[in-house]
């Protein structure tokens, strides 16, 4: 039976949502560019319309929008403008080495590309001939968006394969819709809030801080990496009301004394999503932002953008914390999950497992399929390869992934619990514990840590006290922070190349 459109679940229907509520108020902010939401739809109407007319082949074919550009007014509208035209899209970020760029385009069969400057000289450099819409393109704007069936595909996102293959992600418009309606349960976001754009478009985060705004009419920012310096001041300015970043977008932000108690007075929500969020950080952001609510979110791209969420409470969430690390919190309704200790189920401790209507039909190269999904009671789940544990009432802590179990001398090592350890000793912030090649085989560990520089006798010293020997990092490096990636979470394989290519010495 062929599926037919069904009115108010496209993801672009959300934009129109927000339309109706707020037609001549902000929508979109980039510095000092402002568009409303009338001006953003007509302007999103009319390049989907020019998206429609180079676009013949749609009938025969997927029909995939590359949105390869910084955060930018082109990088907006564009997104609008192909969920307009009944297109999927492809956000890309523009400073990629071109060969990973290069392969992500032609793997989402990209048939047009929206860029900005600094996107279409990152095309250039893939050597691909892409037609790329010009913002002046002539062409009968639609009358309105085109209507879209729940299983068409809304985008699709790139992760990094353990094969160093990028891996597509296609998520579609049924499962978007069924995220944003429990969002909208469990959120009071309204007209009056202002919503940051922090992380960067190719990161899934990025659709819960765009679509949840303009679901709801409200003003969407696009964040600077300059206001990082000051970022209460910058956020006092703008009267911003819901913050998004990963907890180690933090760092900086600490580092320039922004999270002093009552800094950030106008927050009302503050999200943490894409890697543990420590209990210590989780405490000095509500210090900093006393009449935010902070909500600790979890979910892998091929559960649409996050899967469970545990709201922080000062009282109780660090008396249910593991290793520091605040719960990831229950899975959404109308999903289930269980937990894998091998290939046996378990009630307490295991790989996570979930299935239900967020869940991705599947990678774009079917052969990325293999190893990630699991048939079971009759239904495919998702295998998340993260670790959690799973408290009395149901909520899960996350322990970490599968690959950061390691053994040591044939000791079973979790590098979140050494982490934990020595984040315990005086003068340290953060650490993160990478593994190298052992000189006489096997594997050692390498401990980076942030804060004061420690003598490494005094930091082995206090470890030997706390955990067995093979627990113990056999080398100590401090940094003033840690690498981050381009979705501004810890650069951990960085850090483990370094460890295997450095020769030891002082710390």
């Amino acid at each position: 039976m062929i599926e037919t459109p069904v009115p108010g679940h496209g993801l672009h229907e959300r934009f129109l949502r927000g339309l109706a509520l707020s037609p001549r108020r902000a929508a979109i902010r980039v510095d000092d560019e402002t568009l409303t939401y009338e001006a953003m739809h007509e302007l999103a109407l009319r390049r989907a319309g020019a998206l429609l007319a180079r676009a013949p082949q749609r009938q025969r074919g997927p029909h995939r929008v590359a949105v390869l550009a910084d955060k930018s007014l082109t990088a907006y509208v564009g997104m609008l403008a192909a969920l307009y035209s009944g297109a999927t899209i492809v956000p890309l970020n523009p400073r990629f080495p071109a060969e990973r760029t290069r392969r992500m385009l032609t793997a989402a069969e990209v048939s047009t590309v929206i860029a900005d400057p600094i996107g279409r000289a990152a095309l250039a450099e893939t050597e691909l001939d892409l037609p790329v819409l010009a913002e002046a393109a002539a062409a009968p704007p639609l009358d309105a968006p085109v209507a879209v069936r729940p299983s068409d595909i809304a985008y699709v996102l790139f992760t990094s394969g353990s094969t160093g293959r990028p891996k597509g992600v296609p998520m579609t418009h049924g499962a978007n819709d069924h995220y944003f309606t429990l969002l909208d349960r469990r959120y009071d976001f309204g007209p009056a809030d202002v919503f940051c754009q922090n992380v960067g478009l190719n990161f899934d985060c990025a659709m819960f801080e765009l679509f949840c705004a303009w679901g709801r009419g409200a003003p969407v920012h696009a964040i600077p990496p300059a206001a990082h310096r000051d970022l209460p001041a910058f956020l006092a300015e703008r009267r911003m009301t819901v913050w998004f970043s990963t907890p180690s977008g933090t760092s900086f932000i600490r580092r320039m004394g922004g999270l002093t108690p009552g800094a950030m007075p106008t927050l009302r929500w503050s999200f943490f999503a894409g890697e543990a969020l420590l209990c210590e950080d989780a405490a000095a952001w509500q210090a900093a932002a006393p009449n935010s609510r902070i909500e600790n979110l979890y979910g892998p791209t091929e559960l649409t953008v996050t899967i469970t969420g545990h709201r922080w409470s000062p009282e109780t969430s660090p008396g249910r914390a593991v290793n520091g690390v605040v719960p990831i919190g229950t899975v959404h309704p109308g999903h289930d999950h269980l937990l894998l200790d091998g290939d046996t189920e378990s009630a307490v401790e295991g790989e996570l497992c979930v299935t239900g209507p967020q869940m991705t039909p599947g990678y774009l190269d079917a052969a990325d399929n293999q190893g990630r999904f699991l048939e079971r009671h009759g239904r495919r789940w998702y295998r998340t390869g993260d670790r959690v544990r799973r408290l009395d009432d149901g909520e899960l802590v996350y322990l970490g992934r599968l690959d950061t179990q390691v053994q040591i001398q044939g000791f079973r090592v979790e590098l979140a619990e050494v982490d934990h350890v020595v984040r315990r000793c005086a003068g340290v912030q953060n650490a993160a514990t990478v593994t190298r090649p052992a000189p006489g085989g096997g594997l050692e560990l390498v401990l980076y840590y942030t804060g004061d520089r420690v003598h490494p006798v005094t930091l082995r010293r206090e470890l030997a006290a706390h955990l067995p020997e093979p627990m113990v990092p056999k080398v100590f490096r401090h940094v003033a922070e840690f690498p981050l990636n381009a979705n501004h979470k810890v650069d951990r394989g960085r850090l483990a190349r370094e460890a295997a290519a450095m020769s030891d010495g002082p710390s």
